[in-house]
């Protein structure tokens, strides 16, 4: 796939697993709202496994190719039947999702994963391919785990820089779906540390780059609702993620200058294990040298 009218493309990867079937519902269903057609891919790994993956003989419909084929063809017929009238393509690649979805997805308008993470094991809900590619991928990247409010409001998450990739792509989602935007700002004070006076009094600074940040939303979609709350907490992601209880969407910018290259920042990488709905991880190619 060329990365010509990519931007009107959501890829979404599907790998057959219940985390996937309902990153493939999700992503069908924002396609069609924001006019795009919908990719979906599926990375098979049995090239790993066996250079032998044709049919069996004598056994009609077999093999390992097959079989990979099986799970594309089961992902697409899950998009129709999601929306039947929408237009879906697709890729079938050999080999880890990680390596090849980066590249299928470059440009595209979102990247759409499913949640992979054992659940309950020490507090992490995301996979490593959905992280790596949170972390690596050149367009923005959509991480389900659960979609629990559909109909609710979408939640930006800014930082002292105004988040400007993520108030575009959350303002984006709330012009499609006609969602109110809920625009929040977390000053850090440290545990233990007791406030006089009125926080909004206290951080002038703060609450003027939130108002900055809603005036640009207001600007960018016209037509829906914007509100912000200033919040304080010891934790910027703790704070985040109690805002998100009830949200449709959480939209977090990355800065991408983890500590390990292909990292995301521990903000956005908190966001992802725990927030109360789908989270998008606004990322953009990444500039020359």
């Amino acid at each position: 796939m060329t990365n010509e009218g990519a931007s009107k493309t959501i890829v979404v990867g599907y790998d057959g697993s219940e985390e996937s079937h309902r990153a493939v519902q999700w992503a069908a269903k924002h396609a069609i709202l924001r006019d795009c057609s919908l990719h979906v891919v599926h990375c098979s790994l049995w090239v790993l496994l066996s250079h032998n993956r044709g049919p069996v003989p004598g056994v009609a419909d077999s093999g390992l190719e097959r079989a990979a084929q099986k799970v594309l063809e089961e992902g697409v017929a899950l998009a129709k039947e999601t929306v039947p009238e929408l237009d879906v393509h697709t890729t079938l690649l050999h080999g880890m999702p990680r390596d090849h979805l980066a590249h299928v997805s470059a440009g595209a308008a979102m990247l759409v994963l499913g949640s992979r993470g054992l659940g309950g094991f020490m507090g992490l809900l995301v996979g490593s391919v959905s992280l790596e590619l949170a972390a690596t991928a050149e367009c923005p990247v959509a991480v389900i785990r659960a979609d629990d409010n559909p109909e609710s409001f979408v939640l930006l998450a800014v930082d002292d820089s105004g988040s400007p990739a993520a108030l575009e792509d959350a303002c984006h989602f709330a012009e499609a779906t006609g969602a109110d935007l809920k625009i929040v700002h977390v000053l850090h004070e440290p545990a233990g540390y007791r406030r006089l006076r009125d926080p909004v009094e206290d951080y002038p600074e703060a609450e003027a780059l939130l108002d900055s940040v809603m005036s640009r939303a207001r600007h960018k979609a016209p037509g829906i609702t914007v509100d912000g709350e200033l919040l304080v907490d010891a934790s910027f992601s703790r704070a985040v993620v109690k805002a998100s209880q009830g949200a449709r969407l959480t939209v977090v910018g990355t800065k991408g200058h983890g500590v390990i290259k292909g990292t995301i920042g521990s903000t956005a990488h908190a966001v992802l294990h725990h927030a109360h709905s789908p989270v998008l991880v606004s990322r953009r190619k990444a500039e020359p040298a």
